[in-house]
């Protein structure tokens, strides 16, 4: 499971998820796109009670509300979301299959790629989104740093 898609999408509908039943919560939050936001309202509600049980990840999804631009704030969030994911496994289950039945999360695509014996050449392409990784050898041809 992709912790930080899972908090960043978390993260960025908090202030409607936990106004969740009232129109204008259900208003602000479908901006985000219909299909994030299910995911999103369907992974808050099997969050939410565990949440509720400890005070210190209540404490850090509040600060995230209320400074939604803290990348500390953001962190902690994540940390402690990860802890209590990784400790309740019907949890860990639940988002798991809800992730496996929505759409791919916004800003969420992930691609693995290793190549051995290829007389080091890597052949892929890739469009919007980052990339992320390391690079040993040499570059060329088409590519912008």
């Amino acid at each position: 499971m992709d912790i930080v898609a899972v908090t960043s999408l978390i993260s960025s509908c908090l202030p409607s998820l936990l106004k969740l039943g009232d129109k204008a919560a259900e208003i602000a939050g479908s901006k985000i796109g219909e299909d994030a936001w299910a995911t999103a309202k369907k992974i808050w509600e099997k969050l939410r009670p565990k949440v509720e049980e400890k005070k210190v990840i209540a404490n850090a999804v509040e600060a995230v509300v209320e400074s939604p631009e803290d990348e500390d704030c953001k962190e902690f969030f994540q940390k402690k979301l990860q802890k209590l994911i990784e400790e309740n496994q019907d949890l860990t289950e639940a988002i798991a299959k809800i992730l496996q039945e929505s759409a791919p999360l916004p800003a969420s695509v992930q691609i693995n790629q290793t190549v051995t014996n290829n007389q080091g050449q890597v052949i892929g392409q890739m469009t919007g989104g980052k990339a992320i990784g390391r690079i040993d050898g040499n570059i060329q041809g088409g590519v912008n740093l």
